[in-house]
């Protein structure tokens, strides 16, 4: 394998982990125990983590030792508000562009989803975190733009740990009712109504944000 190709493996797998949550908001990341996770060098981690420190995915301290941004409000709200500008065009555009077999995806997706959340195992949320963007850039590739998707994969790149978090907070809070923003998403769809898709998908991104927020506020009081 090349050079150029063990780092875009390496990279593809970091980006891949960051989107799904798979980092939590704060963690340091040591580049040996990570060249030991991918079976690989130190060269490629060095190189793909200078890249997403480009991408504003992780930040590099004063001491040269590389974490996840940590939650903090003010960067809740400059994502959320980038989300929903994005996300609410990309969903908006889909909607005019809606298939059978895009709405036979998600809903098949949404079913897996509700099984697991049903469960209640703690165990699974990585596999929820999946599912959860599964549905979510099935409908933005329908959006028909080149140019949107990249700018999505960015966002969820950066808001990727905060989405973890929410889960965990979900979870403490006992909150059940987080599929009712997904089918609200596939009954728009099932329409074609780009305006009340953008709404119920402003209203799904929105919820964990939210979340985080009262969190830290009860944390800080």
């Amino acid at each position: 394998m090349g050079r150029d190709t063990v780092q875009d493996r390496v990279y593809g797998e970091l980006r891949r982990a960051l989107i799904g949550g798979l980092f939590a908001p704060g963690q340091v990341l040591t580049i040996r125990q990570l060249a030991d996770a991918l079976m690989t060098s130190t060269m490629p981690v060095r190189d793909a983590l200078g890249r997403l420190i480009t991408e504003r995915a992780v930040e590099m301290l004063p001491n040269r030792s590389i974490r996840v941004p940590p939650v903090t409000l003010e960067r809740i709200e400059d994502l959320l508000r980038a989300r929903i500008l994005i996300e609410g065009e990309a969903i908006t555009l889909a909607a005019a562009r809606v298939t059978p077999a895009l709405l036979t995806t998600i809903r098949a997706i949404m079913v897996e989803w509700e099984e697991m959340r049903l469960g209640g195992n703690p165990e699974t949320v990585d596999r929820e975190a999946a599912l959860n963007q599964a549905f979510h850039f099935e409908i933005y590739r329908a959006c028909g733009s080149t140019i949107l998707l990249p700018m999505i994969e960015s966002l969820w790149l950066q808001s990727g740990p905060f989405t973890r978090a929410a889960i965990f907070a979900f979870s403490e809070a006992g909150a059940q009712d987080a599929a009712r923003f997904h089918h609200d998403i596939v009954r728009a769809l099932e329409m074609g109504d780009g305006p009340a898709a953008r709404l119920a998908l402003v209203a799904d991104i929105s919820r964990p944000f939210a979340y985080l927020k009262d969190k830290l506020g009860k944390e800080a009081a």
